[in-house]
């Protein structure tokens, strides 16, 4: 076996799963001669929920931290998280858009590109995968993997031998809620190994206490690249400690030649970091619990903050083991989708819906009936067509690619953009978040930008994967 590659996510997933995404630019640049020095296979620091952070929240622009952490970091692969056609927003957006964004992120520094779909809906990453192949970036292709009657290694081995067969580059097992035991990852990694020629990649959390073991395993099964974090920012709701498997894994044929000392180095910088987290609200000690909770529901450490918040504003805080066991039988009904970003909240909403009314589909979401229609793409497993008939009635069901019945969007975009926008980037940054956007750009503009006002109630933008 060759030596584990490590990509670090202390920039991005770290401290969006233990700190709202709170990190800023000026914190992160002081350590990045260090980082750039110690050999990581890539550096985790953009997508998921940074982009929106840092509009709603930072006063930074999302491409100008890309751009200061491309010249920073010129040694080391820089690594992003895209959701396929919804790429960081919330919906599915056209083609033209997709390729624009993945155009502009690899030619404002990013060389990898995450893409997964909450479905496993593998058409609803076509277009990110050739768009990115296209410009020249690294396809990692991710399976977001969840248990349930449909969900097995075939399954998890079929999806990957399709993704290879796509163009993809690398091949990502994307375990958002910890889900992935250590035995079932030394199995699935082994079949993989055996039946892609793609190196194959290794996103875990440690919310159920089992991440470090998983990733040993995985090690041993012949894994190529494992995601952890430094150990500031590691645990819990983030991912295993950097340095704990680098300590583990040394003398023996999967060492990973990196520098213990280096890292230390490295963690020693990001512990004065994790302390103004601390300091000012955001990093609670709460997401470093063990939560054996999540095995038995699948729900991600960000959607149980999203569930008690929603419990807290209806005062219904006594209901949530009711929401907790609603949960499940909500996503049987659904056909199985994995709970990530979307497809987390909608079930967990319909879920805290079905408790509150005191009958189940009494209501439902806007999100949970585009789900049942097709909206989002195909659903994994058999849906209760009782409900869906509750849900949308006799409108259509979806049946094609969902992207295929939208319209090019750029140029609605741009118009809608104007003046605000005084690059492509910006107009994409107003398509994705047309709500903050605006704000952001018009204060951005401005003579004399005031400082942005953190929110008052400290909103958690904590995505459901770390993922």
């Amino acid at each position: 076996m060759t030596k584990l590659l490590i990509t670090d996510t202390i920039l991005r997933d770290a401290h969006q799963s233990q700190a709202a995404t709170r990190m800023r630019t000026d914190e992160m640049l002081p350590a990045c001669e260090i980082l750039d020095s110690i050999g990581f296979w890539s550096l985790e620091c953009w997508g998921g929920a940074t982009f929106d952070a840092c509009m709603r929240f930072l006063g930074e622009d999302p491409w100008e931290r890309l751009r200061k952490l491309r010249k920073a970091l010129p040694n080391t692969r820089l690594q992003m998280l895209l959701r396929g056609q919804n790429l960081i927003g919330y919906k599915h957006y056209a083609d033209d858009v997709v390729e624009s964004f993945c155009a502009k992120a690899i030619e404002n520094g990013i060389d990898v590109v995450r893409v997964f779909d909450a479905l496993n809906d593998l058409r609803n990453i076509e277009t990110c995968l050739k768009s990115i192949k296209k410009h020249g970036g690294i396809c990692e292709a991710a399976i977001s993997y969840t248990i349930s009657p449909v969900h097995n290694e075939d399954y998890f081995v079929s999806l990957a031998k399709n993704m290879e067969s796509m163009g993809a580059d690398v091949i990502c097992v994307k375990d958002m809620a910890n889900l992935l035991l250590p035995a079932e990852a030394h199995k699935l990694i082994k079949r993989l190994k055996e039946s892609v020629k793609a190196p194959i990649h290794l996103h875990t959390h440690n919310t159920t206490g089992t991440g470090d073991m998983t990733n040993l395993m995985a090690a041993w099964a012949g894994v190529d690249i494992v995601d952890c974090a430094l150990s500031p920012l590691a645990n819990g709701t983030s991912q295993p400690a950097t340095e704990s498997l680098v300590a583990a894994l040394r003398g023996t044929e999967r060492d990973t030649g990196l520098d213990l000392a280096r890292l230390s180095e490295a963690a020693s910088y990001f512990r004065g970091v994790a302390e103004r987290l601390k300091n000012d609200g955001f990093l609670d000690p709460k997401v470093l619990r063990v939560d054996t909770n999540t095995l038995l529901y699948q729900v991600p450490g960000g959607m149980l903050s999203n569930l008690i918040s929603q419990l807290k504003q209806a005062n219904a805080v006594d209901r949530y083991y009711d929401v907790l066991a609603e949960i499940p039988r909500v996503r049987k009904d659904f056909g199985y989708p994995p709970l990530v970003t979307p497809t987390s909240q909608i079930v967990g909403s319909q879920a805290v819906l079905n408790v509150l009314s005191g009958e189940r589909y009494k209501v439902f979401t806007k999100e949970s009936k585009g789900l049942l229609r097709g909206e989002y793409g195909k659903l994994p497993g058999e849906v209760n067509e009782e409900v869906r008939k509750k849900a949308v009635g006799d409108a259509p069901l979806i049946v094609c690619r969902p992207a295929d019945n939208i319209e090019p969007e750029m140029a609605k975009y741009r118009a809608e953009a104007g003046d605000l926008a005084k690059s492509d980037e910006d107009v994409l940054s107003f398509a994705l978040f047309p709500q903050v956007a605006p704000k952001f750009l018009a204060a951005r503009n401005s003579p004399a930008p005031a400082a942005p006002a953190e929110d008052a109630v400290r909103t958690l933008i904590v995505e459901d994967t770390g993922n």
